[in-house]
């Protein structure tokens, strides 16, 4: 897939909330940073502020959690829908745990949600991201947004199989940043949680 003029893609995970910390999947249920959350992006906003990073594209999924960690963290950014945490479907507000109950083989990027989105479903949203990013002239862009559209972001930039994305830990409030290694697109770093530092 051609990205032509972008250069980077610096990616943060929203801060913690109630269901995160408790490991319950999280897409269309709306809810709010907790206080560890509103710490984290509270520690996300010195790291940008001492860092000499600049961005000329700033964007967040809609949900709450992702808009108000971009806010804590001292930026206006621009609502971007594919930004949407994967659609759980039926498992939504489910644990991993509970899911495997049903299906023991089961992780969203082999099997994606019933009831809610496929694996063509995110590969289709996460190169339309690209598209109108490269589109847009954009070259430097910081977007805060969820676990699993992250890491499938980044599967797809890579040009690899969404699979890859079960290797991709991505904890609360990380930052990470997609590249380039000379012509090959790369990941610059991964899952650097600086509110732990």
């Amino acid at each position: 897939m051609n990205h032509s003029s972008i250069r980077s893609i610096t990616m943060v995970r929203h801060g913690m909330t109630e269901w995160a910390a408790t490991g319950r999947h999280t897409s269309v249920t709306d809810l709010d940073l907790n206080d560890n959350g509103r710490n984290q992006a509270e520690a996300l906003r010195r790291y940008f502020e001492a860092g000499k990073y600049r961005f000329d594209s700033v964007y967040t999924s809609p949900l709450l959690r992702a808009r108000h960690t971009a806010m804590i963290a001292g930026f206006d950014p621009r609502v971007e829908p594919d930004l949407h945490e994967w659609y759980y479907g039926r498992y939504e507000g489910k644990t991993t745990a509970e899911i495997h109950q049903e299906n023991p083989n089961w992780s969203i990027f082999r099997c994606g949600a019933p009831e809610g989105e496929s694996r063509h479903d995110i590969r289709r949203r996460c190169r339309r991201l690209l598209k109108g990013w490269s589109s847009a002239g954009c070259e430097q862009i910081l977007c805060f947004a969820h676990g699993h559209i992250l890491r499938s972001l980044a599967c797809i930039w890579l040009d690899m199989n969404l699979r890859f994305g079960d290797q991709l830990r991505l904890d609360a409030a990380s930052i990470s940043r997609l590249g380039w290694e000379h012509n090959s697109p790369a990941i610059e770093f991964w899952n650097q949680c600086w509110s732990q530092l």
